[in-house]
């Protein structure tokens, strides 16, 4: 077993997932993979299975019973990596718009550069995305400066979802406790994080918008994004934030 473990959540991801397991398990560091498959209709499930076979001990998956959304599938991941011993626990999406390669970056960044959370980043370095239309990056990047602005968080990418976070991070912020389903979930991760003193690296990535599959993102997201922002902030002023490790094993 590696000490490090991605999470990738699935949900009708059958074009990708297969390939997604090839590229990360060929990787010079190494990283186990855990799927967490949401009842896909296409038949991502047995696709994790042949890849289970073909690498025993490193592939793994948590079968859900159906659509639960991508912030429970990361604390079930999340409760998963610290009940099995992992020190590094990364998130990244199924659908190659987070190049596999930049998993190592993220992880040295914590691991030798000493990082608590590593942010794979599409705008500290300007705006790195391709195939994205201007009107999304746009979205994405004016709702990073919003939470910004809101928050006071100096985070340039406040909305990423490929990152790493040591193991001691995920025993002490109360994870479990955060509903929020996507964007907002991203959010409310860095924005404990920060809370509770960690320190945040943002590492350069391209993201690449993905060619096999279909987008999940809706404009339902996007507003609990915006508006959930503003009770997270304003919840928090009502809130201290003393680190006690092993929060989540209470």
């Amino acid at each position: 077993m590696s000490k490090n473990l991605v999470i990738v959540p699935t949900y009708n991801e059958i074009e990708n997932i297969g390939l997604l397991i090839d590229k990360v398990m060929s990787l010079s560091t190494p990283f186990d993979i855990l799927v967490v498959e949401d009842n896909s209709p296409d038949g991502t499930a047995d696709v994790v299975k042949e890849f289970m076979t073909k690498y025993p001990s490193r592939v793994f998956m948590l079968q859900r019973q159906g659509k639960l959304g991508l912030g429970t599938a990361y604390i079930a991941g999340f409760t998963y990596g610290i009940a099995n011993g992992y020190d590094y626990l990364c998130e990244m999406d199924a659908d190659f718009s987070h190049n596999p390669e930049d998993l190592i970056n993220l992880h040295n960044a914590c691991e030798k550069d000493g990082a608590d959370v590593a942010i794979g980043s599409r705008y500290v370095n300007g705006v790195t995305v391709v195939n994205w239309p201007i009107g999304r990056v746009l979205m994405s990047f004016f709702a990073s400066k919003y939470v910004q602005i809101i928050t006071g968080m100096p985070i340039e990418d406040a909305t990423a979802g490929f990152k790493c976070y040591s193991r001691k991070v995920l025993e002490t912020i109360p994870y479990q406790k955060v509903k929020f389903v996507g964007y907002a979930f991203q959010i409310q991760m860095k924005f404990l994080c920060w809370k509770y003193g960690f320190i945040l690296k943002e590492v350069p990535i391209i993201f690449m918008d993905r060619t096999r599959g279909t987008s999940k993102m809706s404009m339902s997201i996007f507003k609990e994004a915006i508006f959930g922002v503003l009770l997270m902030k304003f919840k928090s002023f009502f809130k201290t934030y003393h680190p006690t490790p092993i929060e989540n094993s209470k």
